[in-house]
């Protein structure tokens, strides 16, 4: 088993329309507005970025995004990321009943050295932060949906 290597998956129920909560989800800029863990997202170009994220445990963690898929129709926004965390993040977003199924899949290596260190016995830790952050996103999410 590779220690630095994780794969995510997680399913959110949103009762918003699959269109609006695409729109939000595009527009990374807006992240920190409401989702409290992403501190900054910084556009680079048309197709590329900078993002700090930081959850329950004191570091942060810098990537760049690069568009690999940018798709309306189908509902799929994916990047590429490098920087601390090497690989790719997915969002899938399907109609379903009045709302939207938005599933969350994200494939990365860890890159940052301290992360690399603790790998064996951090590992745990760092699988409830990610959860913790993403029980947080859900919450944000559906917040800000509220009010736009």
């Amino acid at each position: 088993m590779d220690w630095c290597h994780y794969r995510f998956r997680s399913v959110w129920n949103v009762p918003a329309r699959a269109e609006a909560v695409f729109a939000v989800l595009e527009n990374a800029e807006e992240y920190p507005l409401w989702w409290r863990q992403v501190r900054e997202v910084v556009q680079v170009d048309e197709r590329s970025g900078r993002a700090r994220f930081r959850s329950a445990l004191p570091y942060d963690l810098n990537v760049t995004l690069h568009e690999r898929r940018h798709d309306p129709a189908a509902g799929v926004l994916e990047v590429g990321m490098s920087g601390d965390l090497d690989g790719w993040a997915r969002w899938t977003l399907t109609p379903a009943g009045g709302g939207t199924r938005v599933l969350y899949e994200q494939e990365v290596d860890v890159r940052r050295p301290l992360m690399r260190k603790f790998a064996v016995p951090g590992r745990p830790v760092f699988l409830l932060n990610h959860a913790l952050m993403m029980r947080s996103g859900r919450r944000g999410l559906i917040g800000h949906l509220g009010t736009t």
